[in-house]
This record gives structure tokens, C-alpha cells and sequence, in this order.
């Protein structure tokens, strides 16, 4: 809380929000917003590898997701394909609707998103969605009459949108698959992911994370199992070796430098533990692995 000559400004409290540290790392932005008409039985598609969003404008819609089921979309229902499902759109009568697609870092991207269902479908009707008509009518003004700033405008309100839906699928979802995405938009385990990811390096114990998620140890590790898919310590580890492995790749550093960076308190430790890990020493991988780039 900062002191301005009497009044207060309190700031965003960044400690729970792992999943905005989820977002910076696979790079999401939201582009290429097109508005779709069909007047026939037509069908659009959308190859695999597209991760797509769908606002409907005139229905009804129905989606048809591969391998999946169909689904039927009213007026004012959005879809959200962050898996970057091959699926298809049509109207037996013709219809309207907004189709926008989101780039993001693919090889960081495809294991966190793996988590979320091929489709999430949110229905504008439902009153504790009120936010999707808002950034509907938003988006649909700046599709139909683009003036400065339109198409950062039109870009912000996607990755508002894909946000918004994945809270709405975390608070829906009843049994949501383990991983990294299902943790971070958990409300006790998401200030712990975000306090491990900043700081590998802490000798975090069980306790500590316990205490930051504000349950007992025995609750807190349940939890993480089974929301993340693996005790906290093994997580812990693999998260200090992955980074490991970046600085290696990336800086000069040494390795003793780097295994002190990421938590190890001696080089030994460290080389043994990356080994079993990625089957090479260190020096080894790193030289390997840069031989391979040139």
C-alpha cells in the first residue's frame, strides 16, 4: 500500500495469479477476428493446430468438433477450441458469427492447454456470464466500423475472452484432468505455483507451500496430486532442471553457477540429479545439444 500525501493506492496483488504467469509464458495474443456469413447448409472448417474462438451473431450454430460431439450454439454462446481441435461450423438455415484465432508459443503451449476439453462452450444467456455479451457487442462495433486502435482493441478483448472462459471452465468443471493449467486457476494452489515459479531456488518445504495454499500439509498434498498430477517435491525438481536446462542453452553461466541459480547447493548434486534426468551430464548436454543447433 503506498502513501500519497494521505490517501492510499493499493496494487494488484501479483502473489496468486499463476495463471497470468501461464499466459507470459506460452505467449498468447489473439488475431485475425473475421465475421462469418452463410447463407446454405455450408459448413467452415478449421484444420487441427487452430486454436480457435466463436461468438454467434445469428443462430442457431452447430459445432461439430472431431472425434467429438456436436454442439448447438444460440445466439450470444461463445466457443472457445484452445486445444487447437479440426472441427466445423454450420447453420441448416444459414448463420452469423465472429471467428477469431490465437497465436501462442506452440512447443510451450500444447502440454499446458492439453488439459482443456477439445470445446468450451459458454452460454451468453446465463446471467453470471455477463461479461460475454459486453465484449461480444465491443468486438462486433469494431468488426463493423474499424477506427485507430481497432485492431489492438479487437486483440486485447480475445485474450480477455479466452481468460474469461478458462475461469468459467475451472468453476465448471467438476473432474478437470491434472496439469500445470488446472493448478494454476485453483484458488489455493495458485499462489503456490506462482511463488515456486519465481523462485525455484528457495528451499521450499511441504509446510511452506502448505501454508501458502492456507490448508494442512496432508490436504495440500492431496490436493497437488491431484490437481497437478505429481507430489510437490517431484514438481519442484523437474521445474528447477527444466530451468537448468534453458540456462544452459541460453547464458554463458557455468554449472556450478547455473545448479546454484535454480536451488542446488552443490555443482555434484546438481550434475547427478540433471543426469538422471536428461541421461547426460550438464557439460555434456549442453555441448551436445549446442552442437546439434550449429
Amino acid at each position: 500500500m503506498t502513501d500519497l500525501g494521505g490517501n492510499f493506492a493499493v496494487p494488484l496483488d501479483t502473489s496468486v495469479d499463476a495463471l497470468s504467469d501461464v499466459l507470459d509464458l506460452i505467449h498468447l495474443r489473439g488475431e485475425q477476428l473475421a465475421v462469418v456469413r452463410t447463407v446454405d447448409e455450408r459448413r467452415i472448417g478449421h484444420r487441427a493446430g487452430e486454436r480457435m474462438l466463436h461468438i454467434v451473431e445469428r443462430g442457431p450454430i452447430e459445432l461439430e468438433v472431431s472425434g467429438g460431439d456436436r454442439l448447438r450454439l444460440e445466439r450470444g454462446d461463445l466457443a472457445l477450441l484452445a486445444t487447437g481441435a479440426a472441427h466445423r461450423l454450420g447453420s441448416p438455415d444459414g448463420g452469423v458469427w465472429m471467428s477469431g484465432r490465437f497465436l501462442v508459443e506452440e512447443n510451450t503451449a500444447a502440454p499446458l492447454l492439453a488439459v482443456l476439453p477439445p470445446a468450451i462452450v459458454i452460454r451468453g444467456s446465463e446471467a453470471s456470464f455477463d461479461w460475454l455479451p459486453l465484449c461480444a457487442t465491443v468486438l462486433a462495433a469494431e468488426m463493423a466500423d474499424p477506427t485507430a486502435g481497432s485492431r489492438a482493441m479487437v486483440s486485447r478483448l480475445m485474450d480477455l475472452l479466452f481468460i474469461l472462459a478458462l475461469r468459467a471452465w475451472s468453476d465448471l468443471d467438476a473432474t478437470p484432468r491434472a496439469g500445470w493449467l488446472t493448478a494454476a486457476l485453483d484458488r489455493p494452489l495458485g499462489p503456490v505455483l506462482t511463488a515456486i515459479h519465481r523462485h525455484p531456488e528457495q528451499p521450499w518445504a511441504v509446510t511452506d507451500l502448505a501454508t501458502l495454499a492456507s490448508l494442512s500439509r496432508a490436504a495440500f498434498s492431496a490436493r497437488f496430486v491431484r490437481l497437478v498430477g505429481e507430489p510437490p517435491a517431484r514438481y519442484l525438481a523437474r521445474l528447477r532442471l527444466t530451468r537448468a536446462a534453458d540456462l544452459l542453452m541460453t547464458s554463458s553461466e557455468s554449472v556450478g553457477a547455473i545448479g546454484k541459480a535454480v536451488g542446488y547447493t552443490s555443482e555434484a548434486a546438481f550434475s547427478r540429479a540433471f543426469a538422471r534426468e536428461y541421461g547426460a551430464a550438464p557439460r555434456t548436454w549442453r555441448v551436445s545439444r549446442k552442437t546439434q543447433i550449429v
